[in-house]
């Protein structure tokens, strides 16, 4: 059957990319690594160091998924094969729907495996803090910037990830004009930082009388949440601290007291934020653990002139800066201007499904990176 020679093409085009997943996830080292922290979580005052423990209990969830996600591949790569043979012997067209769905389970999460295996850099592990910030054009951009906040919502509860907001500021009539969350799972800085940029919307503005066609801005900047003692030296002389009332949506998203803290690095210029927590001590504690984190990414970055994607401003927020286009009138489109990816369906992408642009850009990176070191 026609049916089960593309199936036999289409299987066979994978066996190469599952032999190189199961090459990059090394499972015999990842299994013996399974074992130490078995044995080791079995020990007496295991549980004593808090933070130990639940940094390995982290890394061996890590282990474990990584090892059952390739041991089920290469399973369900063999039922395939097995499949397509029994349709070949029993001439059975019945088998077709069945393989095909098998097919493009396997299909769909081998590809998101080999997207795991370009997460090299030394931060793709950890947790992301986002920042949005509305660009000019009032009630339109703050609106925009509303919407981004739902689409990364959205994305964040698809991958089974937690959000937090650690600073939310209302636009003036709707949307929001700024909000900072810290989105916490497995790798998700690392498919985060594709997002980092200006994002454009053009679309007939519900807040225009005449029913034109605007066009609005707002940047992402994207840090990784690095909990360690980082050794950054920070002097008091060079940072303002200064304190303010949270603002939140209906009071949904934080506390509105006047516990809210904010920290400017003079030097550089970089500012952030907090005021989820309880008490002043607490956001400043956060924002300055926000600040040791931007100051050590600034400080291993080797070029000056990329200062200005550390401390987050990405050039203007305007005209030509764009990383992302998504476009609602007068037709549908999301261009991601970096890779060429894109899509006409823009209300699956504002409904969380970045999984093809985070895809493009991760492979983008990692070939720009090949011809660097070539």
């Amino acid at each position: 059957m026609v049916e089960l020679d593309q199936f036999k093409v289409t299987l066979g085009s994978y066996e190469t990319p599952l032999a190189e997943v199961g090459i990059h996830f090394d499972l015999a080292v990842k299994v013996k690594r399974i074992e130490e922290l078995e044995r080791e979580m079995e020990a007496p005052g295991f549980w004593d160091d808090t933070d130990r423990s639940q940094k390995l209990m982290k890394e061996l969830k890590g282990l474990k998924s990584d090892v059952e996600t390739c041991r089920h591949l290469e399973q369900t790569y063999d039922d395939i094969q097995t499949m397509i043979e029994m349709g070949y012997e029993e001439n059975d067209e019945s088998l077709i729907p069945e393989i095909q769905e098998m097919l493009d389970d396997f299909c769909s999460e081998l590809d998101r495996i080999r997207i795991k295996t370009l997460l090299s850099d030394e931060f793709d592990g950890y947790d992301a803090i986002v920042t949005l910030h509305a660009g000019a054009g009032g009630t339109e951009s703050c609106d925009w910037t509303g919407m981004l906040y739902r689409m990364y919502c959205r994305w964040a509860e698809s991958k089974g990830y937690s959000l937090e907001v650690l600073d939310y500021l209302d636009g003036d009539e709707a949307g929001i004009k700024s909000v900072t969350f810290q989105v916490s799972g497995e790798n998700a800085f690392g498919y985060l930082k594709s997002e980092k940029g200006v994002h454009r919307l053009v679309r007939i503005s519900p807040f225009n009388a005449a029913g034109k066609r605007q066009t609005s801005f707002a940047s992402c900047d994207v840090m990784p949440d690095i909990e360690e003692d980082l050794d950054v030296e920070i002097n008091d002389d060079d940072i303002r601290i200064d304190t303010y009332r949270s603002s939140g949506a209906g009071g949904q998203h934080i506390n509105k007291t006047s516990s809210a803290i904010r920290i400017t690095h003079i030097p550089t210029g970089i500012v952030v934020q907090c005021q989820n927590e309880r008490s002043q001590h607490s956001n400043k504690d956060k924002a300055m653990q926000m600040l040791k984190s931007k100051l050590y990414m600034l400080k291993k970055q080797e070029n000056a002139d990329k200062i200005s994607d550390i401390r987050g401003e990405i050039k203007e927020i305007g005209w030509g800066n764009q990383i992302r286009s998504y476009v609602m009138q007068p037709y549908t489109m999301v261009k991601d201007h970096r890779t060429g990816e894109e899509t006409g369906n823009v209300d699956s992408v504002m409904d969380g499904n970045l999984d093809p642009f985070i895809s493009a850009y991760l492979k983008w990176q990692s070939l720009s990176n090949k011809k660097t070191a070539e």
